[in-house]
């Protein structure tokens, strides 16, 4: 009887490999071969011979996320912990890929044939992103936007607190919710801006509204918020007519290129100026002209905050499975770059607050709610879309928890013409002080 397809797959896996297979396989006729079963001993679960043509056709990370939302590839156990262990081999050099040595090559091309390689490339699944014309044109961007949200509100209230926010939360305790870490995010930035009853905050990339409700609902402001999706666009109505506040928040369907025109110079100058997660979607080339609406649109002595994601300096940010899956034409770049956009604006920079470990429970919250309900999910967006965001998921909490991905506060202020910003001396005045002092006893039953 012939060695099972996971021995021979584990045969050929290593001759591209200095030193010892250091995963197990399991392959689809049941076979497992490969490194012992152990603590960070990832399982690859091969469940056909696509999953090896895919790899063969397109090694690395394309190859890899292509298998594994076909369901073609699986990691047995907790997808998270299996792709920290993979990356950790990769970083540490115990995976090291070779290439084939000469005498090995006519064997390889034996394995192949009888492990059914040989063929044409596999299609991608269809939950790729096509998207056509000019990068960052309007038209693109808007097509983008609504690709990434065509999951519709249904599946990022299954994902997301109630706030409906989809942006790093603010753990002040281990022991905070979801909800608490995104309230006090919400508070958080009201409290940098001075928001207060009557103050004017224009909110540019809304999602679905849970900043300019909080503004509205908890610090009396008056909020103009923009976004270019209409599903958000819709929620945002709804919220607005379900919590009363329809003189307090106007919501535009509205591309940021336009505010200087359509608000700005009808309504503006404003008291406080925001954009939570929004700025990575501008682009390098446009990134002067979104810096240049927020100083514009801020009276002299206002303040504006951009939360964004940023990766390091020798970090990709991003990278191909992010662009082909997600949100294409998405731009991270290291922080002190964003600085010297904003900074060229006459926009002075008052705080850089890095929130990059707090990105890391804010999304594994959103794995955990998506793996409690992952047949819910599956039926809004399909098995492979919910296998695609479970992949997604699990790969950013491990990009920021590795600092490969941050993101950052961005508090600034437009100086009067002499010089005046108008801000405290100290923070004392913005502090959301932490729940592990202030959580209140729950009384016995």
């Amino acid at each position: 009887m012939g060695a099972g397809a996971a021995a021979r797959v584990a045969g050929a896996v290593g001759a591209f490999l200095d030193g010892p297979l250091p995963v197990r396989i399991r392959a689809w006729d049941g076979s497992e071969a490969g490194a012992a079963p152990g603590p960070g001993v990832p399982t690859v679960v091969l469940r056909s011979r696509r999953a090896l043509r895919r790899l063969l056709w397109q090694p690395g990370e394309m190859g890899l996320a292509h298998a594994y939302v076909s369901g073609d590839l699986d990691v047995d156990g907790d997808l998270a912990e299996g792709l920290g262990a993979m990356w950790a081999l990769v970083r540490s050099g115990t995976i090291a890929p070779r290439r084939p040595r000469a005498g090995e090559v006519p064997g390889l091309a034996v394995q192949a044939l009888r492990l059914g390689l040989v063929g044409p490339k596999p299609a991608a699944p269809p939950e790729t992103i096509k998207v056509r014309g000019r990068r960052h044109s309007r038209r693109r961007d808007r097509d983008v936007i609504a690709h990434h949200y065509d999951a519709g509100n249904a599946f990022y209230a299954l994902l997301l607190d109630d706030s409906m926010a989809y942006s790093s939360g603010y753990w002040t305790s281990e022991q905070s919710t979801l909800a608490q870490a995104q309230h006090d995010k919400l508070e958080l930035i009201c409290r940098k801006l001075e928001l207060a009853p009557g103050r004017r905050l224009l909110d540019i990339g809304c999602g679905w509204g849970s900043l300019a409700v909080h503004a509205a609902r908890e610090h009396g402001a008056r909020v103009r918020a923009v976004t270019i999706s209409r599903e958000q666009r819709d929620h945002v109505n709804a919220r607005i007519r379900a919590e009363g506040l329809a003189g307090q928040v106007q919501v535009d369907l509205l591309d940021y290129r336009d505010v200087a025109e359509r608000i700005t110079a009808a309504d503006g100058p404003f008291d406080a100026v925001s954009a939570v997660e929004m700025g990575e979607h501008v682009g390098e080339e446009h990134y002067p002209v979104f810096a240049a609406t927020l100083h514009g649109a801020l009276r002299p002595g206002g303040r504006a905050l951009v939360q964004q994601m940023s990766r390091g300096a020798t970090a990709p940010g991003g990278g191909a499975f992010i662009e082909t899956y997600v949100t294409p034409d998405m731009v991270m770049r290291p922080v002190g770059d964003t600085l010297n956009h904003l900074g060229r604006t006459g926009l002075e920079i008052r705080d850089v607050h890095v929130m990059r470990e707090h990105y890391v429970p804010t999304i594994r919250a959103w794995l955990a709610a998506l793996e409690e309900r992952f047949d819910e999910a599956a039926g809004l967006v399909g098995e492979r879309g919910a296998r695609m965001w479970r992949l997604y998921l699990a790969g950013a909490a491990l990009a920021f928890e590795e600092n490969r991905m941050g993101v950052d506060q961005i508090l600034l202020a437009r100086p009067t013409d002499r010089g005046r910003s108008g801000m405290p001396v100290t923070r004392d005045a913005w502090s959301v002080p932490s729940r592990a002092t202030t959580a209140v006893a729950t009384p016995a039953p």
